[in-house]
């Protein structure tokens, strides 16, 4: 068989084989380069390849078709990207349009049903505030949870600066184009990317042409409506929008949702040079109904206590750009624009309530916490891509640099309340300030990656990342003094990598890496065990924490068996040093506690995926293993366990199991056409066991919590080329399960789970999933 004619080197320093079909699906840029042995398909490039990129035609044999070659993001930024044959990760690539065909409600429902070694939280009891946990790592909206993913959104880090708390409710769904989960701790993304990176690239109107109108409705009052229109203008512009309403009265008491999202964006486009402007914001109102006592699964559908509202708005505005001056010479950037409120107010038992106390505050029942964070981030990165030659061999060389800044302030007031028979918190006065406070973060990276290729079949990536952050306190209510502060954090962190490609169906791959976490102005702020703060935070004067360092080692292999499957299988540990957890001083469910470093902690395991076609049916399957354990020994408060001390304290040792995260999950997609115009599919998840917080000893005599198994069923129907119609059901079986849970004190023991503080029981409190829902919709488009 002649070989192909070799690319370009604008367009990739590697040599496809002959009849490759070349994906081009980079972190934030999805171009497909078709080069099949016959005539090439039609062009199905996002945008017009620099015209020195032309794949040229061979005279292989008719009819010969070998795999595709995948090319993905390894940084943040646009790039050329590098063939996945030669990235040294399980990296996964989500496309919109899967999303859009299972008409999943959140981004996260889908990343749980779908996605390898991904499982969700229901801490919050809305839909719209779970946590991810990736390979045992959480990006989560709750403000003092450990984050341990960073989020990117078209080259700009979303993970919100004041906490690091991701709200996958501000990302515009309809928008997404593509999604890829990078694991691992590559440092070329940056802070907080200690077990993986999830990056958005966001949709255009060159490969979006036309429109859609989308309307929902089914259980709970769900009602869903959104529309989309993308095109092309003259040669050079293209655009696109969507705009999204969900008004949603919530499965339990009390967790109503209302959402409201719109994102746009145009874009130039000529032979070397592409630029884009995009846009969006979000207004959205999140009640959530707490986890709740087991005592309570007689009516697993009540809230522990009432209200808990977030409200979230954010806008933002991102410029893109990227030019070749050479085909061997690329140069990208981008500069960003976000502002982001958050209001929260809680309901929340006064753990220090005495019936027979003297002090106002011990009688008082309960307390209304009310918090606000507005942030204004900013900054710029900017990439130069080289591929030339080193030592006689193909060679890609990238070299970047990123500024993020951003200002917040935050504000907390408390209001004593008092309980109605139905656990709704009544203020008894008013709203008493107790924390005014700004912060200022400021980060800066520089960052190389370079890609050499011994051979067509070896190559090494050698990556590295020198990261500056600092966090300036400062205190604006002028009683506070103590808690001016600036915390300053650095490191350079390396990483290197080795890829095995000994045909064109087989990739093995070895590589170690290393991350790096600043500590957030939040836990910077709460970290004196003698003066513990309430969560979101009561500022104080605190001494500084350590950074968590990330230490990880990856082996694995993927490959193709013929022409319709797919599979892959990786092995991985990561060593966490200095991790920082939150230490309750009054049992775990409290709100009250500390910040400190722990000392090391472990997630190691393995996943194995596959994916193939029979005909009309096509399956997906992946398990994956997760062992997350301390690796130290150390002493936490924890007076709802059961085997803790007569202080409330617990020991914490080596080997015992870090909550919250399964050991094992099994997940398939089956789907099955009877005739190209209709499809049926189906997800099945099994979840095994977890320890509940405030466990982390695992010898609370509660036990674990018991895993599940769940089916959700989804049908699409073509009527015309225009007109769609469809219908979901999630939790099939109407299973009752927790996916979720925490020690605490029940204080609500009086009749029909009336308020009795003077007689008070240690449970779990759980996170309950969500019942059987069914849900119909219809989709009409247009060109």
């Amino acid at each position: 068989m002649k070989s192909m004619q070799r690319l370009p080197a604008r367009a990739h320093p590697f040599k496809p084989r002959a009849g490759l079909r070349l994906v081009f699906g980079s972190a934030f840029a999805s171009i497909t380069v078709a080069a099949w042995a016959q005539t090439p398909p039609a062009d199905t490039a996002e945008a017009p390849a620099p015209a020195s990129a032309a794949v040229a035609q061979t005279d292989t044999p008719p009819n010969t078709e070998l795999p595709s070659i995948i090319v993905v993001g390894t940084t943040p930024l646009v790039g050329v990207g590098t063939p996945l044959e030669k990235v040294p990760a399980n990296v996964q690539t989500i496309k919109g349009a899967d999303i859009e065909a299972q008409h999943t409600p959140t981004i996260t429902n889908y990343l749980e049903k779908n996605v390898v070694s991904v499982d969700t939280n229901d801490a919050q009891g809305n839909p719209w505030q779970t946590d991810i946990n990736y390979r045992g790592f959480t990006a989560s909206p709750l403000l003092g949870t450990p984050q341990g993913l960073s989020v990117f959104m078209d080259g700009v880090r979303i993970n919100e600066p004041f906490g690091d708390v991701v709200n996958w409710d501000l990302i515009p769904q309809a928008a997404i184009q593509t999604m890829q989960i990078i694991p691992g701790s590559n440092p070329t993304f940056g802070l907080n990317t200690l077990g993986g990176a999830v990056a958005v690239q966001t949709k255009n109107g060159r490969s979006n042409p036309g429109g859609n109108v989308d309307l929902s409705f089914g259980s709970w009052g769900r009602k869903a409506a959104q529309i989309e229109q993308g095109g092309v203008i003259g040669d050079h512009l293209d655009y696109y929008f969507t705009a999204n309403v969900t008004n949603d009265n919530g499965w339990a008491d009390h967790n109503s949702s209302r959402l409201r999202q719109a994102f746009g964006k145009i874009r130039y486009t000529d032979a070397d040079t592409t630029i884009s402007v995009s846009m969006g914001g979000a207004d959205n109102t999140l009640n959530g109904s707490q986890t709740i006592p087991r005592s309570f699964m007689d009516n697993f559908r009540q809230a522990y206590t009432f209200p808990d509202t977030n409200e979230n708005q954010v806008g933002y505005l991102t410029i893109n750009a990227e030019h070749y001056f050479t085909p061997n010479i690329q140069l990208s950037g981008n500069v960003y624009y976000r502002h982001y409120r958050n209001k929260n107010v809680s309901s929340n038992v006064n753990d220090d309530f005495d019936p027979d106390g003297d002090d106002a505050d011990e009688l008082t029942q309960a307390f209304n916490d009310q918090s606000v964070i507005v942030t204004d981030s900013y900054g710029a990165s900017l990439q130069l891509t080289l591929l030339n030659k080193l030592f006689g061999k193909d060679n890609q060389l990238i070299i970047g640099a990123a500024g993020d800044f951003a200002n917040s302030h935050f504000t907390q007031s408390s209001q004593p309340a008092e309980f109605t028979d139905s656990r709704a918190t009544i203020g008894t006065g008013p709203f008493a300030p107790q924390t005014d406070a700004k912060t200022r973060n400021e980060n800066w990276g520089i960052y190389f990656e370079n890609t050499l290729s011994f051979t067509e079949q070896w190559s090494m990536t050698l990556a590295g990342r020198y990261n500056w952050a600092k966090a300036t306190i400062g205190d604006e209510s002028g009683v506070q003094p103590l808690l001016d502060g600036n915390h300053t954090f650095s490191r350079f962190n390396p990483a290197i990598g080795f890829n095995w490609n000994p045909t064109p169906y087989f990739t093995a791959y070895a590589t170690y890496n290393e991350g790096m976490r600043s500590p957030t102005a939040i836990e910077l702020a709460c970290a004196d065990p003698a003066a513990p703060c309430s969560l979101p935070n009561d500022f104080i004067a605190d001494p500084d924490l350590k950074p968590v360092i990330s230490k990880t080692f990856e082996i694995g292999a993927r490959g193709r068996v013929g022409s319709h499957t797919t599979w892959s299988a990786a092995a991985y540990s990561t060593t966490l040093t200095d991790d920082i957890q939150f230490v309750s001083s009054q049992g775990a469910a409290s709100t009250l506690g500390y910040f400190q470093n722990v000392g090391k902690t472990r997630r190691q395991g393995f996943e194995l995926a596959g994916r193939t076609q029979w005909g009309p049916v096509g399956v997906a399957a992946s398990y994956s293993y997760v062992n997350a354990t301390y690796r130290s020994t150390w002493t936490e408060s924890s007076a709802s366990n059961s085997s803790a001390d007569g202080d409330g304290n617990i020991t914490v040792h080596s080997g015992d199991r870090i909550p919250g995260i399964p050991a094992n999950t099994v997940k398939m997609r089956i789907d099955y056409n009877p005739i190209s115009r209709w499809n049926i599919g189906t997800n099945l998840t099994y979840r095994s066991n977890i320890f509940a917080r405030g466990d982390e000893n695992n010898q609370d005599a509660n036990g674990s919590i018991a895993g599940y198994f769940l089916i959700d069923l989804d049908t699409t129907y073509n009527v015309t080329k225009q007109l769609q119609v469809y219908a979901t059901v999630k939790n099939l079986l109407n299973k009752r399960y927790a996916n979720f849970a925490i020690l605490g004190e029940n204080f609500f023991n009086g009749p029909n789970h009336t308020f009795n503080g003077a007689d008070t029981v240690n449970e779990q409190f759980l996170g309950v999933g969500a019942p059987r829902g069914v849900w119909v919709g219809m989709r009409y488009a247009w060109k």
